[in-house]
């Protein structure tokens, strides 16, 4: 693209607000080099990444930069084994600080599978963390290596403190020694040429051994070094040239190690430079509110709404331009002031812009064209050194552009042909405009001659465009319309500045009659137009007002429905907490249960945990009922209970047989397992169950034994509380019950306590012949304070 379009439509403007967006160096240099790409796929995949990134932005937040550094010179070094400084290891380990930052912002979250043209960019920087971290262990400024870099260093400079100290401390001690103080100049101890010093008047010169390393301007104090310290300085002189080849040497094993990772750190900075360079591109859009343009290949250019990026963004009025499908040769008219140029130079920079792979400030869908070439002869381009008129001057950059344009050149005309006699003007204007038409050169150009929108009128291929001019305020609106030629309103603008009618109809009367009556035809033409807009802009609105009033019924519906939604999802969620509140605290019930049992049975806690169960189940019916009337139960009495029936503890949501009979108060015991509890008749409910019952044996008058269910026996047998002797005859008797009931197996409950039950019913077991086996309960049947019996 040559550089005087660039500078003609203001891109070095453009390119200027890019580099200011750009966070390093190498990312500012790439956008002070930004030109304008004839490459359809170059383009198509700069857009692509100025899109991308945007999008990034947009999700993610704006990506800094900062701590970018040019570490190319440094690796070039590195490639020929030489030594980096300091400075140049912590400009490494900045870059290597910006990548890891970068490649975690770049990084993408579980549920985001869609890739994007800048994943590769982000998968490809290292951060070589195992390199920056020795960098920083080993360096903390460039003028500072850490002492704990190596332990040589760490002992040098432990050696150099100690003879310091030492070498202070004799210093201090001549300093405030009587015998010295007359001698002193002051009392204080200086540094010349890196050895420790004291001030001596001239006087005393002979009596104060040491070595003279200075004297004053004046000559009357010598900076004396004392014998007693210039062993230990030269010590010190020593250890300071033993740092510094440690320093060295620490320096070298670093740059090693940095030697070993060329290609990934080259990688880095160019990559890093790069994504720099494309999020500038993508801040600029984000500024200017800019969208990714379409390009084709056909000279079809459809921009809607496009702003003009170097305008005030609250001034600039968004225009529609197309051109090159219907028609390649667009010719804009109108009076001065009225968006002309603007229009010509908003077509200019978007082109350039686009082909750069820059977004431009118009709605999506906008449609830009590929070009080889843009040519612009805009604004007055006079010179008084070469001695050029405005007409000649404008006639030079014409012939240029006329010998180098081509089917796939844009070329931009601002008052073309003006500058000179009009007839003249409009009629070489025209023989231009029809040169580059013939020749398929997509062309747009401003001009004020009647004959250009005559013979765009008559033309095929070519369209008149005019800018809005508002009469009555006497204000251009800026509005670019196609397909209208406009009109020079030059009458209706004096009369409105106040110059007499009598002038303006004699000079509607030199006008000959053609010119008059295609103005008139303009000016109708312009009426219409306007009267069609307003119907138009009528239509528009009613319709949006139909609309509206449809969305907003369907609007109300998805309320409805949602609402609907809503109050069923709340109310089953509500239902699902209280029955997960109410399962846990059975739960949390239950394991204390067995915690107590576990440690010797029931006590008072034990009670009032299975009180406050029963308060909270209560309470979560009541919670889950909603309304709904209870399920009818039927009311218990004392005599519907039977020792061995099988009850529900309601409170409770356990099941249980039936151990005792119910007393004046209606309280019985109730057996659920290894939990024997004291419950109330109107907190159980009969079920229908099996229920094991032993025999009775009963003699008949003839001396056969009769069978009969007279007593209801328990799978288990509670111990717990009594003492061998009562436990043993009560053992033995269930036994016989259970094992003519056919049981196959009985739960003997004894408890821990001191183990003495336990061994009793276990020696007892053992000579039971129906006994076949017999072991302690397992986790959940009661643990060590069970023992499970199986029968023969």
């Amino acid at each position: 693209m040559n550089s005087k379009v660039l500078k003609t439509l203001e891109y070095n403007k453009i390119i200027d607000k890019l580099t200011e967006l750009a966070g390093s160096r190498m990312g500012k240099d790439l956008c002070a080099a930004l030109l304008p790409s004839d490459d359809l796929e170059e383009i198509n995949l700069k857009q692509k990444e100025t899109s991308d990134a945007l999008s990034r932005i947009f999700k993610k937040g704006s990506l800094g930069f900062y701590g970018l550094h040019d570490i190319r010179s440094s690796l070039k070094r590195l490639e020929i084994g030489s030594t980096l400084g300091a400075g140049e290891l912590l400009h490494m380990s900045s870059l290597l600080d910006a990548t890891l930052r970068v490649k975690a912002y770049g990084c993408r979250d579980n549920e985001e599978n869609s890739q994007d043209s800048l994943d590769g960019m982000f998968t490809s920087l290292e951060p070589l963390s195992p390199l920056n971290n020795e960098i920083k262990r080993c360096i903390i400024s460039e003028e500072e290596i850490a002492d704990d870099a190596s332990p040589t260093l760490k002992g040098i400079r432990r050696s150099m403190k100690i003879t310091n100290d030492k070498i202070h401390e004799q210093l201090n001690s001549i300093v405030s020694s009587s015998n010295s103080r007359t001698m002193l100049q002051e009392n204080i101890i200086t540094m010349r040429n890196g050895r420790y010093c004291i001030p001596i008047k001239q006087e005393y010169r002979s009596q104060f051994p040491g070595m003279i390393h200075d004297q004053s301007s004046s000559g009357s104090t010598l900076f004396v070094e004392p014998m007693a310290v210039v062993k230990l300085n030269n010590d010190l002189k020593e250890l300071a040239v033993k740092e510094q080849e440690e320093i060295e040497k620490i320096l070298a094993e670093l740059s090693n190690l940095a030697g070993m990772e060329i290609e990934k750190l080259y990688n880095n900075v160019t990559t890093m430079a790069h994504l720099d360079f494309i999020f500038a591109r993508a801040n600029l859009s984000k500024q200017m509110k800019g969208s990714e343009p379409k390009f084709n290949e056909k000279g079809i250019l459809n921009i809607k709404k496009g702003r003009h990026p170097l305008i005030d963004a609250k001034k600039v009025v968004p225009i529609d331009i197309h051109l090159g499908k219907d028609f390649s040769l667009l010719v804009i008219t109108g009076p001065n002031t009225g968006g002309k140029t603007v229009s010509l130079k908003t077509v200019g920079l978007f082109t350039l812009m686009g082909q750069a792979g820059l977004h431009i400030p118009a709605f999506d869908g906008s449609q830009l064209a590929v070009f080889e070439e843009v040519y612009a002869d805009i604004g007055d381009e006079q010179s008084i050194e070469q001695s050029l008129s405005t007409f000649s001057s404008h006639m030079t950059n014409t012939v240029s552009i006329l010998e180098h344009a081509n089917y796939k050149s844009l070329v931009l005309f601002d008052e073309l042909g003006a500058g000179t006699d009009p007839t003249e003007g409009a009629a070489l204007a025209m023989a231009i405009l029809s040169n580059l038409h013939k020749r398929k050169v997509t062309t747009m150009a401003t001009t004020h001659y009647s004959e250009l929108k005559v013979y765009a009128l008559s033309t095929e291929g070519v369209s008149n465009a005019c800018c809005e001019f508002d009469v009555e305020t006497l204000r251009p609106t800026y509005r670019l319309l196609i397909g209208i030629p406009g009109k020079s309103n030059a009458f209706a603008i004096s009369s409105k500045l106040g110059l007499p009618n009598h002038i303006i109809e004699d000079a509607s009367n030199l006008i000959g009659k053609q010119d008059k009556s295609f103005e008139d035809l303009i000016s109708d033409l312009e009426q219409s137009r306007i009267t069609m807009e307003n119907e138009r802009e009528e239509i528009t609105a009613l319709k949006q007002e139909v609309e509206q009033l449809r969305n907003r019924l369907a609007q109300k519906n998805e309320k409805i429905d949602k609402a609907k939604e809503k109050i069923l999802e709340q109310a089953n969620e509500e239902a699902r907490k209280i029955l997960q509140e109410a399962k846990d605290f059975a739960d949390r019930s239950i394991k204390n249960f067995n915690k107590w049992n576990a440690e010797g049975g029931f006590n008072k806690d034990m009670e009032n945990q299975r009180g406050a169960l029963r308060e909270r189940l209560s309470e979560t019916e009541s919670k889950l009922s909603i309304g709904n009337k209870p399920k009818q139960r039927k009311v218990l009495k004392p005599k519907d209970f039977r020792l061995g029936d099988a009850v529900n503890v309601l409170s409770l949501g356990l099941k249980g047989t039936v151990s005792s009979l119910p007393n004046a108060k209606g309280d019985l015991f109730v057996q659920m397992g290894i939990l024997r509890s004291q419950v109330n008749i109107k907190d159980l409910e009969l079920i229908d169950e099996p229920v094991i019952t032993g025999p009775t044996l009963n003699r008949t008058g003839s001396g056969k034994i009769k069978l009969s269910k007279t007593a209801s026996i328990s799978p288990e047998l509670n111990l717990i509380g009594k003492t061998v002797d009562e436990a043993l005859p009560e053992l033995d008797k269930y036994l016989d019950d259970a094992y003519l009931s056919h049981l196959p197996k009985v739960t003997v409950i004894h408890g821990r306590g001191t183990g003495a039950l336990k061994n009793a019913v276990h020696t007892f077991l053992k000579k039971a012949k129906y006994v076949k086996s017999y072991r302690l309960g397992d986790f959940g049947e009661g643990g060590q304070g069970v023992t499970v019996v199986e029968f023969k």
